[in-house]
């Protein structure tokens, strides 16, 4: 599976974004996929994960209520929908893939994405 996301930008605080990742390869729909984010001088953070078929999805704490993943199949795409973003936001966020749900929500996919950088202006 090759990942490749896009939609990361500057942007000012309280603003949005909609990140895309396009997967390529094996059928989609037999991964679980996930978001992370690696901030300048940090590790890299879970953002969220959704199961195959979209019916259950991970946030972490820090995103819950303004950030949506989102997954449409016959497209071969996951979606990042980032709302009231705050300075803290800002990182390179990274799509993974994994045919089990754990292994993204541990940050330990099969593939990762190339990143793309959201910059939040206060």
């Amino acid at each position: 599976v090759q990942l490749q996301a896009s939609g990361g930008g500057l942007v000012q605080t309280g603003g949005s974004l909609r990140l895309s990742c396009a997967a390529s390869g094996r059928d989609f729909s037999d991964y679980a996929m996930g978001w992370s984010r690696q901030a300048p001088g940090k590790e890299r953070e879970l953002v969220g994960v959704i199961k195959r078929r979209g019916g259950s999805i991970y946030y972490a704490d820090s995103v819950k209520g303004r950030f949506t993943i989102s997954r449409d199949n016959a497209k071969n795409m996951v979606y990042l929908q980032t709302d009231s973003l705050k300075p803290e936001d800002t990182a390179v966020y990274y799509c993974a893939a994994d045919q089990v749900f754990h292994n993204v929500v541990v940050m330990t996919p099969e593939y990762w994405g190339q990143g793309t950088l959201v910059t939040v202006s206060s």
